[in-house]
């Protein structure tokens, strides 16, 4: 039979030195995803294969926009995975859409098909990032912005010395032209539904790991994450190579899309505008963030095309509205109100305040 503890003279009840170790709270459960999560998780999927089939009941108008869509998500989500988790602020990712762009169309010009030659671009991409990186990382802050965008200028001023790309005109992409319009419209909205399909679970997956754990202490104290042990140095080379990787594919489409690059167009800083403009107002350092960002700019780009050069005028204006009102997106936002996340990469602690039996 048990030891029941008797009252001391003051009343009181003893506690063994066993319940004493007892935690005060039990039943606590750390997870990552609840249910209303994994269901969103679901759902998504559902959308992605519902936009797979579109090229059958849908115009090539409607497909051909959605193309653009799909590579403005690749580039915000590049640039939020650079940013929002890497703290690497950067307005010259538009030196790696243009490299894609431009290695889709060497190799082209080589007897490759267009479409082959994407992977290809997001490789050389990559292969470039490593002596930018040891470039722009003796940057920081404001600087390596601005060295960034000056990097990107200097990558634009090399492609047009090459007169077999094309020069300072640019060039027609070449293996394509034979192809029925038609196909060659549903093939380029494949391409770009599985490359923004790939960036999104490559992202995930990224941060789910250890990588992503030392991108977020690197990111919100480099020299406390330097003291406890992260490799600082490779964690932000990686997460820059992966951020080039997808820029280049995306600029892999853009060219196979328009059958043409010029370099001024390619390179031009408007990309790196667009993609800032995406992750702001969709929520940075949330991967939900650039799939609800793009999502308003390509509703916006549709409502405003007809306004001429008020058109970035009014985007301006909603993106700095947007800054200064919903600091953390609209992503942010309904998060914090519900706590829905549709890709969780952090830890969430459920602990229900119940006493255990020996205290109650």
């Amino acid at each position: 039979m048990a030891h029941t503890p008797q009252p001391t003279k003051d009343g009181t009840t003893p506690v063994s030195a066993a319940a004493a170790a007892v935690p005060l709270f039990t039943g606590a459960l750390v997870t990552r995803a609840g249910r209303a999560s994994k269901a969103s998780a679901g759902l998504l999927g559902l959308a992605v294969l519902v936009l797979a089939a579109l090229p059958y009941i849908a115009f090539a108008g409607t497909t051909s926009s959605m193309v653009t869509f799909f590579v403005l998500l690749i580039m915000a989500s590049m640039w939020n995975l650079l940013a929002g988790f890497g703290g690497m602020v950067s307005v010259g990712q538009q030196a790696f859409v243009g490299v894609g762009a431009y290695t889709v169309l060497a190799f082209a010009n080589l007897g490759m098909n267009p479409f082959v030659a994407l992977p290809l671009a997001a490789l050389t991409c990559a292969v470039f990032a490593i002596p930018t990186s040891w470039l722009a990382f003796r940057l920081r802050g404001d600087y390596f912005a601005v060295g960034t965008w000056v990097i990107a200028e200097v990558y634009r001023l090399i492609i047009i010395r090459f007169d077999s790309l094309g020069g300072p005109s640019g060039m027609s992409l070449p293996g394509l032209t034979g192809m029925d319009p038609v196909l060659r419209g549903a093939l380029t909205y494949w391409a770009a539904l599985t490359l923004a399909a790939l960036t999104i679970l490559g992202c995930y997956l990224l941060m789910r790991g250890r990588t992503g754990l030392a991108l977020t202490a690197v990111r919100d104290d480099e020299t406390a994450a330097r003291a406890n042990g992260v490799d600082v140095t490779w964690s932000k080379r990686l997460v820059y190579l992966v951020s080039a990787a997808g820029c280049g594919a995306a600029g892999g489409i853009l060219i196979i899309d328009s059958l043409s690059v010029q370099p001024n167009a390619i390179f031009s800083v408007q990309w790196s505008a667009y993609m800032i403009f995406i992750v702001i107002i969709g929520g940075i350092g949330y991967l939900e963030g650039p799939l609800l960002g793009a999502i308003v700019f390509y509703a916006l780009q549709q409502l405003l095309a007809g306004y001429g050069s008020w058109y970035m005028i009014i985007l301006g204006a909603i993106g700095v509205a947007g800054a200064i009102w919903l600091p953390r997106g609209l992503w942010g936002t309904i998060t914090n109100k519900t706590g829905i996340l549709l890709f969780p990469v952090g830890y969430r602690l459920n602990q229900p305040w119940t006493l255990p039996p020996t205290l109650r």
